[in-house]
């Protein structure tokens, strides 16, 4: 690999964008500053790499600003379009000095790093599709990652916020997998087929994940988005108070080429709540409904969404049972409800076990369920959610040498 010349950074002509990383930006200042600077802007350049955590593997971290760039190739290619052979010269062009400025020593881009004692970044190896071998040559590798992937900040996140009306992307989101969670397999089978049927262009439902606190309604959610992810599913987080805001979310979404799950946790309404119509169009019926790329999952501890008080019964509506017909179609907007119930002992039991045993704990089963019940009923109740609690502090114990 030769050694990138002064200037051939700034020749970019598709990934431009890569050129506003300030890592990139400040490797283009260092190859092209007189020599009385190139200390300094080494030191920028490595600090640069530092923040991004890129010190230990720059081939990586440039291969992953590449496949999470934004830019007429990256949209073309999420789209499904074929790409000018023009534009795949660009692409080929710049593919080639990325790569060079990847596999760049750091005496190659500034001779004096070993003898001023300064600390060196190492190379590593690229993520496929751009692995090790000549980037230039891997356009048509690269179009069906975006096809597959999407693009620019979608192609780089899997989750998202709606928070002040754009998308805020999540780096960090739960990692729990399908296989993690215990019992309630026929509950969490009809998320899964449903969340199938979407992602495949079939028919498919809104779903309401509903019942007792702690049972996993939430994390089927977030386990159904890790197992999807790689098959062009996304999730956006919602908050209750933003849903009159669903129009302009649909309005983006609809415009991607991906499927998106739009995720609105712990939802319930009181009396009067204006919001209450809101999804109610959203889920069916109003003019900006929906999209056939989106869903809406939700989760509630309540059946029909509306917390009821003795005193709504009364009041002075002419037509009461009309109102609560009104309250409880909501929740028959969503095709498909799905409910969570607390286990009883011997399922509690059995989620314990299972816990302990993804965990690699020995533990004596007749110790751990008599515990464990004692910790559930002093916490009001046996839910998968408390057995994990309960099996953290036993792990903690074991592993500090504690009795538990």
């Amino acid at each position: 690999m030769k050694k990138i010349k002064k200037g051939e950074l700034d020749s970019l002509c598709i990934y431009r964008g890569v050129l506003e990383n300030p890592a990139v930006k400040a490797a283009a200042e260092l190859i092209s500053c007189d020599d009385e600077k190139k200390g300094e802007k080494y030191g920028e350049l490595f600090c640069a790499l530092a923040d991004a955590g890129a010190e230990e593997n720059l081939s990586g971290y440039i291969a992953s600003l590449v496949l999470s760039d934004d830019n007429p190739f990256s949209r073309r290619s999420a789209f499904g379009k074929q790409c000018s052979e023009s534009l795949l010269s660009g692409v080929s062009h710049d593919l080639k000095i990325l790569q060079e400025l990847a596999n760049a020593k750091p005496e190659e881009i500034y001779e004096n790093a070993h003898s001023e004692n300064l600390p060196l970044w190492k190379n590593g190896s690229a993520p496929e599709p751009l692995g090790n071998g000549d980037w230039s040559k891997e356009a048509k590798e690269l179009w069906d990652y975006h096809k597959k992937n999407s693009y620019g900040v979608f192609a780089k996140y899997k989750a998202f916020s709606w928070r002040n009306g754009s998308l805020e992307p999540i780096g960090c989101t739960n990692p729990i997998k399908l296989e993690e969670l215990k019992s309630y397999e026929y509950q969490r089978g009809l998320v899964v087929e449903n969340t199938i049927n979407f992602i495949e262009g079939l028919p498919a439902n809104n779903v309401l994940l509903y019942g007792d606190r702690g049972t996993g309604k939430s994390s089927t959610v977030h386990a159904i988005l890790n197992e999807f992810a790689d098959r062009g599913l996304r999730m956006v987080e919602m908050p209750k108070s933003a849903i009159c805001q669903f129009p302009a979310l649909i309005k983006i979404l609809s415009a991607l080429p991906l499927k998106f799950i739009v995720f609105i946790d712990d939802l319930s309404f009181s009396a009067g709540d204006d919001s209450f119509a809101e999804l109610k169009a959203a889920l069916e019926g109003g003019l900006s409904a929906r999209q056939a790329n989106t869903l809406i999952y939700a989760t509630s501890n309540l059946r029909h969404l509306v917390r009821e008080k003795f005193s709504d019964r009364d009041g002075d509506d002419l037509h009461s049972g009309d109102a609560r017909q009104e309250q409880m179609s909501l929740s028959d907007r969503f095709g498909l409800s799905v409910t969570f119930v607390n286990p009883d002992r011997m399922k509690f039991y059995d989620i314990l076990d299972g816990i302990a045993a993804d965990r690699g704990l020995e533990v004596d089963a007749e110790e751990l369920h008599a515990k464990g019940e004692k910790w559930a009923l002093e916490r009001g109740g046996r839910s998968p959610r408390v057995a994990k609690q309960f099996i953290n502090v036993v792990e903690a114990s074991i592993k500090r040498g504690l009795d538990w």
